[in-house]
């Protein structure tokens, strides 16, 4: 998931300066958590968990609350409980409940005993406020959590979003809007900020820390098994054999064209990540290893940087999925499995299509 071809691999190699590059996803939550903690948010937060808890220990309640719905024309939905382990749990339960306000306030209002539960207009203004501020972070977790496109590249050009448009104060926005806004920004800035320049989408003028890196993963001399071939093609084209008229190709009248062997390797370098920083854009969902293995034969030098960083996940939700399907094949009345045949059964559950 890349947004521009000729930075983000220099901004990846850019993030290997950090002694621990810890996952994106656990990053943006934890920032998010410290963003709203605050008196006014967390009994706002309180009134919301005690508002679904009366709804999901009463059917009476909720037998109400459909028929108030259709009354006044409000979606048919269930309000949602927050799970501290899922992500964005919370968010998607005061969202709910601002949806199912006027239902809510209609049947606990109803109840001389539950009249105390209904929200005030201050609990409704500083859900609205958080509410507007970490929605569009919900989705865009989601999205991170893919397991096919996000790469380690995506982490610069996300900070940068977060800046332009994501995480930028409104003139609408209230003070609690964008105190949480500011609060997640400059959690992020902090973690990830660059030691040379702040500013994410620049590119580095100083390209010796690239050119270092190609030369170190360049081959210095061929192993034991690749001259031992090359020595035995050699043999097999001294030896004489049969004389067998072979037709020529249309190439072959042509002259091959050499490489100027009064390039250096660093030379090369050079040249290729200059190429490189001129390509246009390729598409946000595009996989950018994927475009890298097609791009191999015009970039040798440079597809070998794009292996060793841009194969390092954003997040490590592919790796929490896989424990979480672990956890379903050993259960309590499976626990003498092999390990062998536990890898198995994950692997088949995470590979065969239902």
């Amino acid at each position: 998931m890349t947004t521009d071809s000729g930075t983000n691999m220099i901004k990846a190699l850019r993030l290997n300066e950090w002694p621990n590059l810890q996952c994106f996803g656990h990053k943006l939550h934890n920032a998010i958590v410290n963003a709203v903690k605050d008196p006014r948010i967390d009994r706002a937060t309180v009134i919301c968990k005690k508002v679904v808890s009366s709804f999901s220990y009463s059917w009476k309640r909720r037998r109400e609350l459909a028929a108030v719905q259709a009354e006044l024309g409000l979606p048919v939905h269930q309000l949602i409980t927050e799970s501290p382990t899922r992500w964005g749990s919370r968010q998607l339960m005061i969202e709910r409940v601002l949806e199912q306000e006027r239902a809510i306030a209609r049947v606990l209002g109803s109840e001389k005993k539950s009249r105390y539960l209904v929200p005030t207009w201050q609990d409704v203004e500083v859900l609205e406020s958080v509410n507007k501020a970490i929605k569009p972070l919900q989705d865009f977790t989601d999205a991170l959590s893919g397991e096919n496109y996000v790469t380690v590249s995506i982490i610069k050009p996300t900070l940068s979003m977060f800046r332009s448009s994501l995480l930028k104060p409104e003139d609408e926005d209230t003070e609690l809007t964008k105190q949480i806004k500011e609060k997640i920004l400059h959690y992020m800035t902090e973690k990830y900020s660059d030691p040379d320049k702040d500013e994410g989408s620049q590119v580095p003028d100083n390209i010796h820390r690239p050119c270092q890196e190609l030369l170190s993963l360049l081959p210095t001399e061929p192993d034991t098994a690749v001259r031992v071939r090359q020595e035995e093609n050699e043999v097999a084209a001294a030896e004489p054999g049969p004389a067998l008229k072979k037709r020529r190709s249309l190439s072959s009248f042509f002259p091959k064209k050499t490489p100027a062997s009064s390039l250096s390797e660093v030379d090369r370098i050079r040249a290729e990540l200059a190429t490189y920083l001129l390509i246009s854009e390729i598409s946000e969902d595009a996989d950018p290893l994927q475009w890298w293995k097609k791009q191999e034969e015009n970039f040798p030098r440079l597809s070998k940087l794009a292996r060793k960083y841009l194969s390092i996940p954003a997040t490590s939700a592919p790796s929490e999925r896989l424990f979480s399907v672990g956890g379903g094949v050993v259960t309590c009345h499976r626990a003498s499995l092999k390990p062998d045949a536990v890898d198995r059964l994950v692997f088949l559950a995470k590979n065969l299509q239902m």
